[in-house]
């Protein structure tokens, strides 16, 4: 059976690339997530569970931009260049996979105040809250298209046509 990029880098050097790839990542914004809806919930503001939400913010957005400035030019640009993506689904999950950063970076860079300095309280929260569920939603969607068999959708000649 053959796989996307996506599954043969976490499958590579077990488990490091996993917890490196993929584990450390989605258990930060996991853990983002949970205590954003308790802060939402207890209307909370300040305390010791936002200073934990706002650290893992922090330090998930850094990580995963690490991740995509080792990963795209190591992975993605030599496949694209020289033609070697499994079908439209491996371009997909890599892709997805990726656009994670464009999620996470931003996080960090509002919980660090360099970006929404102008922003009230609530509107940081809405825009924090949204920046962490797209980041769910494009990981979620790289594992999904990272575990189809890319030969159900197409030969694995490469994608010149």
């Amino acid at each position: 059976m053959s796989m996307t990029h996506y599954m043969s880098l976490l499958a590579d050097n077990q488990p490091w690339n996993l917890i490196l790839f993929m584990a450390i990542p989605v258990i930060f914004a996991e853990t983002i997530t949970v205590t954003e809806f308790i802060i939402l919930f207890n209307r909370g503001r300040q305390g010791g569970l936002n200073t934990f939400n706002k650290i893992c913010s922090i330090l998930a957005g850094l990580y995963f931009t690490g991740i995509f400035l080792y990963l795209f030019p190591t992975a993605f640009i030599p496949l694209t260049v020289n033609g070697e993506w499994h079908t439209w689904v491996d371009v997909v999950a890599v892709g997805f996979y990726l656009s994670g950063a464009f999620f996470l970076l931003p996080l960090a860079l509002l919980e660090l105040g360099v970006i929404g300095r102008k922003r009230s309280e609530d509107e940081k929260l809405k825009l924090h809250f949204i920046l962490v569920s797209g980041f769910l939603i494009v990981a979620h969607i790289a594992m999904i298209f990272g575990m189809v068999n890319p030969e159900i959708v197409g030969g694995m000649a490469g994608m010149s046509h």
